[in-house]
């Protein structure tokens, strides 16, 4: 039997429309409890090729709600797109797969997003939401935001054309600092916020998603679930969807950046000069030891464990202040 049947069967979907969804190409950013759910969905409902973009790599306090990582992922420390490949490959092997260690800076966005039908959202900070939403806008690709924290979701889909853009709803959206890390969260709700997603993208990629368009958010501790129509949110100065200025495309990558990572203790610091062969010479001159994958470069200086990957990228653990992470680097490699 045709492992789509019951899938075909829907009267939502039909042959035409699984013909469609077998047709696409998604592009996944963030491969953590939104991505790694949703890549699954996606794979298992025939999707054609997935595209995965990470920075980060699997840990213990993932596995409560990050479903396609294991113990083994955690404790050899696997970077989260290449576990997922693994184990998505053992789901559907007949599905390409594109996986990018790397941090989602605009010219890796914009280029990976070319190729894509429609973009998902999986991260877990407004600046990466506010890129995704202006290279999609920019290049006329549709993408579904979600979004959850303790047991709180949220879900929306945005199409050029057809819907305000997400900068347009900024205004009304709830605003909080709260984290996955400061105050946890519940599988639940990650997998309210990714059933919204996805079913949002079927729709989308069947060309069936039609007004009104809705941003749908609950609770699923208080079982509480609403919705509120955006269809006449859209800003008439919108420099995303109006204007097409694009404002979170103005600067490229390249050069140094920092920045400090979402509810965590932890700088991300990126400078192309600092590529594998540099960092394991200048950690030999020092006499520090370091534990090598074929992924990254792991080691310990001071309190700060830091993790350098092979393509100008560290991860500065402890380090709480973006301007602490440059000190450090700045001491290890001048």
């Amino acid at each position: 039997m045709n492992r789509y049947s019951r899938q075909t069967l829907f009267n939502k979907i039909g042959s035409e429309g699984q013909r469609l969804i077998q047709s696409r190409t998604v592009l996944i950013v963030g491969v953590g409890a939104l991505g790694s759910l949703s890549s699954e969905m996606l794979a298992r409902a025939g999707v054609k090729k997935i595209i995965l973009i990470d920075r980060d790599y699997v840990e213990m306090s993932n596995l409560q709600r990050q479903t396609l990582y294991t113990e083994d992922d955690a404790d050899n420390k696997i970077p989260k797109v290449i576990a997922a490949k693994e184990r998505l490959e053992n789901i559907r092997s007949d599905m390409e797969i594109e996986t990018h260690i790397a941090h989602a800076d605009v010219i890796l966005m914009e280029s990976l997003a070319k190729e894509a039908d429609i973009i998902f959202d999986g991260t877990d900070n407004f600046d990466t939401r506010m890129l995704i939403n202006d290279v999609a806008f920019k290049l006329n690709k549709p993408w579904v935001n979600a979004a959850c924290v303790e047991a709180s979701y949220s879900s929306c889909g945005f199409v050029p054309g057809q819907t305000p853009c997400y900068r347009c709803l900024v205004p009304v959206l709830p605003t909080t600092t709260l984290t996955c890390d400061t105050v946890g969260v519940i599988s639940p709700a990650v997998h309210m916020a990714v059933s919204e997603q996805v079913t949002t993208a079927f729709k989308i990629m069947t060309k069936q998603f039609e007004a009104p368009f809705y941003m749908r958010m609950g609770n699923t501790w208080d079982m509480d679930h609403m919705k509120f129509k955006i269809d006449g949110m859209a800003d008439s100065e919108c420099p995303t969807c109006v204007t097409h200025e694009f404002p979170e495309l103005k600067e490229g990558s390249g050069g140094q950046m920092s920045m400090r990572l979402c509810g965590r203790d932890t700088v991300q610091y990126i400078d192309e000069r600092l590529t594998k062969d540099t960092v394991v010479k200048a950690l030999a001159a020092r006499n520090i030891p370091l534990n090598e994958t074929p992924y990254f470069v792991e080691f310990k200086y001071d309190d700060y464990r830091i993790v350098s990957f092979n393509n100008g990228r560290l991860l500065i653990h402890g380090a709480d202040q973006t301007n602490k992470a440059r000190t450090i680097v700045n001491q290890l490699f001048g």
